[in-house]
Parts: C-alpha cells; sequence; structure tokens
C-alpha cells in the first residue's frame, strides 16, 4: 500500500495549524519549524495507526507534548545560563520600525502580545480557537480537559485577553 500520497495530504492539510499552535505556546518561529518537523515526522511513524477524523486533535496534542517539553528544556537552560546585566536581551528589534508594518500587522502584533500575557490554560485555549479555528471537541481532545472545561477556559480567556488589549490600546494618561 502506498501511504505517500495520504501523508503529503495530510500535512499540506495540517503543516500550518502545527506551526501556528506551536508558535503561539512558544513564542519563536526557529523552535515552532523545529517542533513542527519533530510531530510531522512522528505523524509519518503513526500514520496506520490513526483515524482520519481524530488525526487533528491527535496532532494538537503531540504539539502541545512537544512544546511542553521544549519549554522544560528552556528553563533548564536559563536556570544554567546567566542573565544578561546589561539588557540586551531586552533590547528592542530593529526589525519592528513603523516603516515596516502596516496598521494591521500593528494591531496582529498587540493581539498576540495581549495573549502571550494571558496565562495558561487560557491562552492554549484561547489560541487554539481563535488562531487555528478547532472546534471545543478538538480542543478538548488536544488538551486532555472536558468539554465543559473548555468551553469555561475560553470565555475567561477571552475576557482576559480582552482586558490586556484594553490596557494595550487604550494606556490611562500619566
Amino acid at each position: 500500500m502506498n501511504t505517500f500520497p495520504a501523508f503529503e495530504r495530510q500535512v499540506s492539510d495540517h503543516e500550518d495549524q502545527v506551526y501556528r499552535f506551536a508558535r503561539s505556546m512558544l513564542n519563536d518561529d526557529a523552535t515552532a519549524q523545529d517542533v513542527t518537523q519533530e510531530v510531522l515526522v512522528t505523524l509519518w511513524e503513526h500514520q496506520d495507526e490513526l483515524d482520519e477524523d481524530g488525526v487533528i486533535a491527535w496532532l494538537m496534542r503531540v504539539t502541545r507534548n512537544a512544546c511542553i517539553d521544549r519549554l522544560r528544556a528552556r528553563q533548564r537552560r536559563r536556570k544554567t545560563v546567566r542573565n544578561d546585566p546589561d539588557g540586551v536581551d531586552r533590547a528592542p528589534s530593529p526589525s519592528r520600525t513603523p516603516d515596516r508594518h502596516t496598521e494591521a500587522a500593528d494591531l496582529h502584533d498587540h493581539v498576540l502580545d495581549a495573549l502571550d500575557r494571558v496565562d495558561d490554560p487560557y491562552r492554549r485555549v484561547v489560541a487554539l480557537r481563535e488562531l487555528q479555528g478547532l472546534k471545543y471537541k478538538e480542543i478538548a481532545e488536544a488538551l486532555d480537559m472536558p468539554l465543559n472545561t473548555v468551553k469555561v477556559y475560553l470565555h475567561r480567556g477571552r475576557k482576559k485577553l480582552r482586558a490586556q488589549l484594553d490596557r494595550a490600546l487604550d494606556p490611562v494618561p500619566a
């Protein structure tokens, strides 16, 4: 049986979602790309065991676990590496200049920054629903939590995101 065309279809159908979810969890493009590749290799290894209807939930669960592993490794490295006392790590990126971004891109950055300030698990649920477009049931399966918990976390997460956006976009005058 030639499974390569079926695998290619699954990759083309889900690669972007896997990457966006990994990116939302890791806040790092390169690491999210690495995780995406790892997840797709795992998909190749397990493709015969998966039911077509459950592939996206399985992929999100595998992606979440891979991201958690990366975040744990990152925390271990931070504990062993001394922070930059001069604040170079906190210097603004030179690519974020006003002339290089449109108003829409700026708003997108505000939303992602605000989402980063929302605590887990709310951030993950909101990212899966609003950025990835997953259904409630798929989110519940991906995050291994009850459906009603997903609904509650999504409601609370949206409120937290809205509050963060209000603070970022409508600062209190000094």
